[in-house]
């Protein structure tokens, strides 16, 4: 029988733990999926600022996590060119967004940035791609990592789809890479959802 390493394996251990315990129930997670599209109408407010008191840290991971989840390739946008992470940070600023959802969010790059620097001792945005990769991986392995990476990918394809009033895709670039055209009448800076 194999012996497992016990400081790895108890720390992932706990990690997951942790996570399980701040997750969002399946149901509450599929109720979000099903109804998400109504964050396609949130504006653009402040930044947050994590507990070390760096308000760029949370963003920085998020963006490389977004990148990771929906790479640039040649011929088609990925999260940068969507402006993904701008429109991550409407959602999260937005008060009529649930409390609950919103430290899900954030709270998942603390988790992530624990397990990150128990294997590799940085940050993840300073990870190489291979090593961004096996952790996200190692993460979905678990219902909470799999739901948070899940409410990530929703929030990309709002930023692909969403009227550029609302800040992700910029130039219509996502509509352009599928082939859309949107509904009319398209919301303008005067009509568009205003964020509480």
């Amino acid at each position: 029988m194999p012996v497992r390493k016990p400081t790895e394996e108890s720390g992932f251990n706990r990690f997951i733990d942790t996570w399980r315990q701040e997750t969002l129930s399946r149901r509450r997670f599929l109720l979000r999926m099903a109804g998400g599209s109504l964050a396609l109408l949130m504006p653009l407010s402040q930044s947050a600022q994590d507990e070390n008191g760096d308000p760029d840290r949370q963003w920085r991971v998020l963006g490389a996590v977004q990148n990771r989840l929906f790479p640039s390739e040649a011929n088609a946008p990925g999260a940068e060119e969507l402006n993904a992470l701008d429109y991550l940070k409407w959602v999260v600023a937005d008060r009529k967004l649930d409390a609950e959802d919103r430290r899900f969010i954030l709270r998942g790059v603390d988790w992530l940035e624990d397990l990150t620097r128990e294997v590799h001792a940085q940050s993840f945005s300073d990870l190489s791609i291979e090593q961004q990769d096996a952790i996200l991986r190692r993460i979905a392995r678990s219902d909470a990592g799999e739901n948070w990476l899940a409410t990530l990918l929703l929030y990309l394809f709002e930023a692909l789809l969403s009227d550029p009033v609302y800040g992700g895709n910029p130039h219509e670039v996502g509509w352009h890479w599928l082939g859309h055209r949107p509904g009319f009448p398209r919301p303008t800076a005067h009509n568009r959802y205003k964020a509480g």
